[in-house]
């Protein structure tokens, strides 16, 4: 019988997990054959590292309780709050919102306000001779890179996954400690 990954190539054991016959190059100490030791080290990287080690497992970072007890139409109303600015100034109103959507809501406000701002400094660079066209350049990319960035956080924050803004994040949480 052939081994079961070299064709033409004899076989001198079976392996001993899932009993394909296999050749004295795939037959390694263990008896197995290279797809169960590779199934064996997947598994054994899929596992957490407390449990090998058996020690306490840790605390894993997951999305805010909270979340799960928000209703649909604030997490509605946070996530559009991201490319219509004015229904985030809306959502600042809502008294039964979790620290968590009130936090997405300034991190929105942030973000249209930051990038607003860098549009009003660039298009006030177009007066400058030597930099209107690399200013011109920006500004014709700025409104597309914020509209995107802004569908994408607000389907983000609907779903419930922690929404971090490379800046604006940060400086949210600056201002406003959990």
């Amino acid at each position: 019988m052939d081994c079961y990954f070299h064709s033409n190539v004899p076989s001198v054991a079976r392996c001993s997990d899932c009993r394909k016959p296999i050749c004295a190059t795939c037959h390694a100490g263990d008896g197995m054959c290279p797809s169960c030791r590779l199934a064996a080290k997947i598994n054994a990287a899929n596992t957490p590292r407390e449990e090998l080690r058996g020690g306490v497992p840790r605390q894993r970072k997951a999305a805010p309780v909270s979340v799960l007890e928000d209703s649909v139409e604030s997490r509605a109303l946070v996530a559009l709050g991201y490319p219509l600015p004015p229904i985030a100034i809306l959502a600042l109103f809502d008294r039964k919102q979790s620290p968590y959507l009130r936090r997405q809501v300034y991190q929105s406000l942030a973000f249209s306000g930051g990038m607003a701002l860098f549009g009003l400094v660039l298009s006030w660079m177009l007066a400058i001779p030597f930099l209107n066209i690399s200013a011109m350049l920006i500004l014709a990319v700025l409104f597309p890179v914020w509209l995107v960035g802004s569908v994408v956080y607000g389907i983000k924050t609907y779903n419930g996954d922690d929404v971090r803004i490379p800046i604006v994040t940060d400086w949210i949480e600056e201002r406003l400690p959990a």
